[in-house]
């Protein structure tokens, strides 16, 4: 009986080797390591964005873990291996696999792209995320960028954000004329609309250029974010409305080509890391941007204020002419620009029945 064991083991054996390398070949695939690189347009440790939770540094965290180390992701602030604003265009052509950033910043090449960022006067996070997720956001947005060879994912968004910082009080849209401004974005060609010297500058340059007059306004995101690149040292002039941004969702962008060459699971596995990043991202300001404000208030002794009624009709008027105008010219910008509108339209009146009710009387009367 020993013998007849031996026998079957040994045969047993010889079989599984033969399966291994002829049966089962999606054994061997599956083992299979990645190590892939991925540029950013911020500065290292810039919180939220590049490291903490909601980064790009959690992201690749959670790939690797969620992979159990078969992808990982060096992450490059900027300038450790690209200038801020050239990750996207690296990407493209396969020099690095990933690229996190904003797609305003890419505005230059598409301006469909800026819709998935953010709209002046668009959705906030609810409704916004709504539409990518299930109204053909995410659809229209990988179409966008196929001529780019690129795959686009959501992931982390800063909710609403604060209209910015300003040396000088706005009390009229005469204020806005000949004001150098840090502005990105579809607000960015509202502002200069209006007469606004409009400037793109990387996150690590903001203060710099604040506190010595290069500009005289600054938009970053929110309280939590400003106060830690100090602006609240370079002007004390804070206005709110989040006009221009009333859900600004960051993006990571992925090599066509190398994404291909993923097994499903760790396809899989980036978009699952993705949609997880971005909720935390969110959920991570919305826990320290009542904190920072008040510190701002009370500690720094910063001014907070709304734009004036006057300010914001007009804002809304040129943005509305910008989007029909963009439209009309690119058949693609008219596509993403329907399908966002057109939902938009609906989200609202959802939208005006409960959250909208809810702040002003339920909470109000609380």
């Amino acid at each position: 009986m020993a013998e007849n064991r031996r026998g079957f083991l040994k045969k047993g054996l010889a079989a599984g080797a033969a399966a291994g390398s002829l049966g089962f070949p999606m054994i061997a695939k599956a083992q299979t390591k990645f190590q892939w690189k991925m540029t950013t347009t911020w500065p290292a440790g810039t919180p939220f964005y590049q490291s903490g939770p909601g980064s790009a540094e959690a992201f690749a965290k959670r790939v690797a873990e969620m992979s159990d180390g078969r992808l990982t992701i060096k992450v490059f602030a900027a300038g450790e291996l690209l200038p801020a604003f050239e990750g996207f265009d690296a990407c493209s052509a396969g020099v690095v696999e990933m690229n996190h950033g904003v797609s305003y910043y890419w505005a230059g090449k598409t301006f469909a792209a800026q819709y998935f960022a953010t709209v002046p006067f668009g959705m906030s996070f609810n409704g916004q995320h709504s539409w990518l997720q299930f109204g053909g956001g995410n659809e229209l947005w990988r179409e966008v960028y196929k001529p780019f060879k690129v795959i686009p994912f959501a992931i982390g968004c800063s909710g609403v954000q604060m209209t910015g910082w300003f040396k000088r009080p706005v009390n009229s849209v005469n204020d806005l004329k000949g004001l150098k401004m840090r502005i990105p974005g579809l607000a960015g060609k509202v502002y200069a609309e209006l007469g606004v010297d409009v400037k793109l500058l990387p996150g690590g340059e903001i203060f710099p250029a604040l506190e010595r007059g290069v500009i005289d306004a600054a938009e970053w995101v929110g309280p939590y974010l400003d106060q830690r690149l100090g602006l609240q040292n370079a002007a004390k002039n804070y206005y709110t409305t989040g006009w221009h941004e009333p859900s600004t969702t960051s993006e990571l962008v992925v090599n066509e080509a190398a994404y291909n060459k993923l097994p499903k699971d760790l396809q899989a596995i980036i978009k699952a890391a993705a949609d997880a990043t971005n909720q935390e991202g969110l959920l991570f300001l919305e826990s320290k941007n009542a904190v920072a404000l008040d510190e701002l208030v009370n500690k720094h002794g910063v001014k907070i204020a709304r734009l004036p009624d006057d300010v914001i009709k007009r804002l809304r008027e040129v943005s509305y002419d910008i989007f029909a105008q963009a439209a009309a010219k690119d058949p693609m910008v008219k596509k993403v620009h329907d399908s966002y509108f057109a939902f938009k339209k609906k989200h609202d009146y959802w939208n005006q029945v409960s959250e909208t009710t809810f702040q002003t009387t339920v909470r109000g009367n609380g």
